[in-house]
Order: structure tokens, then sequence, then C-alpha cells
């Protein structure tokens, strides 16, 4: 339906998985992209290649989202490149490093922490003033999970990053509103990507892991880069501040069994 047509867009970490999904998904629907990665050049390009397949516009850059600078530079990049950008995905992230807090050095808490919520922090106040110079409106779309809200150990510094960007969204959608700037999460459950490798390359792994799963299965980028669509799209105008889980009911089984 082109439900993106003369739209630009940046989704960091779009190298692969939910990112290279949803600049997929974007290009079907006639936005421009704006791929991004940290090491990964190889795939970024892959991605791109699906893009220009689409006939739609788009471009690789690198960036290090933990770096405020190498943001602002992203921004200036890009908006010399294309002119604007209206739609920001932050979907750049580490996982967690399953180590318990006792145990963990401050430089993995600080990693962590600096790459998924300084990040998106970073990303969306560029995005922000850039939306603001030029006639205010524009979608941000963060990628958190499902550990924004479900805790599991080993993890806090995962969980504690995650949750950040819950709250950090919220408050952007209450100080952005009167500007027409609509900010969401998407909030995957078990999704196979490179975050679950071992769920990818290994059935019985993945099988296993499913039984913890209403739906009894993972998800795939694919229905995740379909949510970024309607999000992205003038569909989701009047929806702001919301956290959508996308986990096959995975969220609905928190205190089951107690």
């Amino acid at each position: 339906m082109q439900k993106l047509t003369g739209k630009v867009a940046l989704i960091t970490g779009s190298d692969s998985g939910i990112g290279r999904a949803t600049a997929i998904a974007f290009a079907q629907e006639g936005a421009d992209v704006i791929v991004t990665y940290y090491s990964d050049k190889e795939g970024a390009e892959g991605t791109l290649q699906e893009v220009t397949k689409l006939n739609r516009k788009g471009i690789v850059l690198q960036v290090d989202v933990s770096d405020e600078q190498a943001v602002e530079n992203l921004f200036n990049q890009a908006t010399k490149e294309f002119g604007t950008i209206d739609i920001l995905v932050n979907n750049a992230a580490v996982n967690g490093s399953g180590i318990n807090v006792a145990d963990m050095d401050t430089e993995v808490f600080d990693r962590t922490i600096r790459t998924n919520l300084y990040g998106t922090f970073f990303c969306c106040r560029s995005f922000i003033r850039h939306r603001k110079q030029n006639g205010g409106k524009g979608k941000i779309i963060n990628v958190t999970s499902v550990h924004e809200e479900i805790v599991s150990a080993g993890t806090a510094d995962y969980c504690a990053s995650k949750g950040g960007v819950r709250n950090l969204t919220r408050t952007l959608a209450l100080e952005l509103a009167e500007e027409g700037i609509n900010v969401n999460n998407i909030a995957p459950g078990m999704i196979l990507t490179p975050m679950n490798q071992e769920a990818v390359d290994n059935k019985a792994i993945r099988e296993e892991k499913s039984q913890h799963i209403p739906m009894k299965r993972p998800g795939n980028p694919e229905e995740i880069g379909r949510l970024a669509v309607f999000l992205a799209s003038s569909d989701s105008d009047y929806v702001t501040g919301s956290s959508y889980f996308m986990d096959g009911g995975l969220s609905q089984y928190m205190g089951q069994g107690a």
C-alpha cells in the first residue's frame, strides 16, 4: 500500500535481524532507508542491496551509538545525503552479560547501559532537534524487549537498560505530543535473530525455549518489521507512549505457577 512513500527512515543496527527486516519492510512501503552498523559492514551492505532491489534509495553508515559525537556525525551525514529524516528506529543494542551483579565489573554494566540506553537517548535527541528545525512531526520507534518489564537473574545490565528506555519513551511522548512526534516501543520476546543464535542454529534448543511461550514458537524478524511499519505510518498518528509486546504471549506468563 506504500504507506511510507516519500519518507526517510534511519534504522540503527540494521545490518541483521530485526533492523534488517524493518529496513526491508519500510522499503517495501516506499521509504528510503539509512542503514547503520557497528562492526558488520558486509551485513549492512546486504541490507542495502535488499532496499535498492525494491527501487528505494539507501546509504550505509557506520556508528557506535554509545558515542555521543559519533551519533551527531551520523545525523549530519544522513541529513546531508537525504535532506531530512522522518522516522527513527533505535534498534542497535548489546545483549545481557549473564553475570550476577555481585560479580559484574563496572565496565560490563557501563557498556550495556551506554549502548542500549545512552545510545537511544543520543539518537532521540539528535532526531528531535532535527525535526524541530524542520517543522516538527515524525516517528520514533524504540526496540526494547519483554525485559523492559520482565527481569531475570544475571541480566541486570540488560533489564536496567531496557526498563530505562521504556521510561525514556514515555517521557518523550509527553514532551513531544504537541510537536506531532510520536514515540513508541516495540518489545519483542524470543525472535530468531543473531541475538538468539543458538535457537536459530539448534532446533532442539529452539523447541525447548518455545515451551515457555504460549504460542509454542519463536517470532520472526519480519513480524517485527510489519509492526514497525504500522508505528512509522500515519495509521499510528494517535498512538504515543505505548509499548507493543510482540512475544507470542510470553509476558502473560508473569506470576504463573507461583
